[in-house]
């Protein structure tokens, strides 16, 4: 059974995207992101943040980073009966070193 859950993933760009051509390496970089959602969330619809597009994109479409840290958000689709969508966002702060973690929302 699939639930709503949200969790915190460094994705190495660098592997998806070592020996690319420089005018393919960006956009190679964000279906690389979409598929690495894909794969851990078990959604087909997965939405980017405007702020991790520009964060792939910020030095040009040849130097991507090597690593971005995002949060991804797995929530009911209200239009459509049991469907699932990912909702992917950067998370700002250093890259190395993090492990996988599941965010736990304290309810106010």
């Amino acid at each position: 059974k699939k639930v709503e859950i949200t969790r915190q993933y460094t994705i190495h760009l660098h592997k998806y995207i070592h020996g690319v051509c420089f005018k393919r390496r960006a956009p190679r970089a964000i279906k690389a992101i979409k598929s690495f959602i894909q794969k851990q969330m078990g959604t087909t619809d997965v939405r980017m943040d405007r702020v991790l597009n520009q964060k792939v994109w910020e030095k040009g479409i040849r130097n991507v980073p090597r690593r971005v840290r995002v949060q991804v958000s797995r929530k009911l689709d209200e239009g459509k009966e049991g469907a699932l969508y990912s909702q992917v966002t950067a998370v700002d702060g250093p890259t190395k070193g993090l492990l996988t973690r599941e965010v736990i929302e304290e309810e106010q």
